[in-house]
């Protein structure tokens, strides 16, 4: 029974009793009567002024805690002249004042949190408690390739995916490197918040390619510029003297022989040291509008003398119409110089290239059927001065990762289960 009701009624039966016992005891005496009935209009006239002077304090809380549960902020009551219900007025109204503070700066630092995430630089994947994807940021779609309808609510198990899979087999708290295909390599950092009550965990992914490729480059530069000082110097004073010593011998003799030879060593090491520099001193490329077909059929048509002589068949699958892309030419060229170079070494005797174009997404796909990447290989490919092959300097994919990197190109090299090995260009921000 409610506080209103339980008054009232008490209200009713003290006059009603009053009202009884007035009569009987008056009933002789009208005057008497007539004042007592009097004193009870005024009874009950002071007790309802009583009554909205106790109950508007009551309603107020009432009203005010529909607000609270609707978690509507603004009401605010205005004073009504009474002094105690004046003072819950005021302590009400501040409530509502630091209420609406609180919610205005929670949402405030939820939207800063949450526009934080959506353009950090790191990768950030949340998890529900059942190990669902529930949030990833833009950053971590570009790394892991995948579309938001694609992880939305999808567990990692379903996600084939070597970032996904390392999450998976990572313990909370752990953190490591994790090196993909082509020269990408990753910080994974897992950890765990209380959310409602319950663990959730977090991923961030942290790109280390750049770091990594300027620590590694500045590390084989200042060996390089070295090796490079010693031999010029050397070479230089030595082809001096030969020249000099060669100049003092008969065409035709042996020693002039021997001197020739000598001379054409020393400016082979020459050479030699000359392409190793090169990889320090790439440009920066310079960027011009170019059609991705036409630089290929001319390096295709360079490339088919030497893959006809050791057998091998070089296919192309464009997409239709012009490929345009902003790059430099020069530099591009010298990359698919020497990809399709290594394939075709790869593939040699009855072998096959493949040199594939697609718009969307746009990526360029040269891929051979020869022998594939041993797998204790793979993460040693794109090392400087790493050669699998006889003779090999290792400079070609090196010159080729600093080349697309350069270019903000992503790129991969693997060996498909197919027995086919693809180096994959991906240009992204392209038409």
């Amino acid at each position: 029974m409610k506080l209103r009701t339980k008054f009232i009624g008490f209200i009713v039966v003290i006059h009603a009793v009053a009202i009884g016992l007035s009569f009987y005891i008056f009933q002789e005496n009208k005057l008497w009567f007539l004042v007592s009935e009097l004193l009870i209009l005024v009874s009950i006239a002071l007790c309802w002024s009583l009554f909205k002077d106790l109950i508007r304090p009551v309603e107020l809380l009432l009203r005010g805690l529909d607000a609270i549960r609707d978690r509507d902020f603004n009401v605010k009551f205005v004073k009504t002249g009474k002094f105690e219900t004046d003072q819950l007025i005021e302590v009400y109204n501040q409530m509502m004042d630091s209420l609406r503070h609180e919610r205005t700066l929670q949402q405030e630092q939820h939207f800063f949190l949450q526009k934080l995430v959506q353009t950090s630089p790191t990768g950030i994947i949340l998890l529900d408690y059942d190990g669902h994807i529930a949030s990833i940021n833009p950053r971590a779609l570009e790394i892991t390739g995948f579309t938001e309808i694609e992880t939305i609510g999808k567990p990692l198990t379903g996600l084939p995916h070597p970032i996904f899979i390392a999450i998976l087999e990572m313990k909370t708290g752990a953190s490591q490197i994790l090196r993909l295909s082509g020269s990408q390599t990753l910080k994974v950092r897992k950890a765990q918040f209380v959310d409602r009550g319950f663990p959730c965990t977090f991923v961030m992914l942290e790109e280390l390619t750049v770091e990594i490729l300027e620590a590694e480059k500045r590390s084989y530069g200042k060996v390089i510029r070295m090796m490079a000082h010693e031999v010029n110097n050397s070479t230089g004073a030595v082809n001096s003297i030969l020249d000099t010593t060669l100049a003092l011998q008969k065409p035709d003799s042996d020693i002039a022989h021997a001197l020739r030879v000598a001379i054409e060593r020393n400016e082979h090491l020459g050479a030699f040291m000359r392409n190793f520099a090169d990889v320090i001193r790439l440009p920066e490329p310079r960027l011009e509008l170019i059609d991705v077909h036409a630089l290929l059929g001319k390096v295709v048509q360079l490339m088919d003398y030497k893959a006809r002589t050791v057998g091998v068949s070089l296919q192309c699958a464009f997409a239709e119409g012009p490929l345009l892309i902003s790059a430099d030419a020069g530099q591009l060229e010298q990359v698919f110089i020497n990809l399709i170079k290594n394939a075709i070494e790869a593939a040699s005797g009855n072998g096959m290239v493949s040199i594939q174009t697609t718009r969307k997404p746009l990526q360029i796909i040269i891929a051979d059927n020869g022998t594939g990447i041993p797998e204790a290989l793979k993460d040693k490919i794109f090392s400087p001065f790493f050669s699998s092959k006889n003779g090999g300097q290792g400079i070609g994919l090196t010159l080729a990762r600093e080349i697309l990197t350069a270019h903000g190109y992503t790129f991969s090299l693997e060996t498909k289960k197919t027995g086919w090995t693809e180096f994959r260009i991906e240009v992204r921000g392209e038409k």
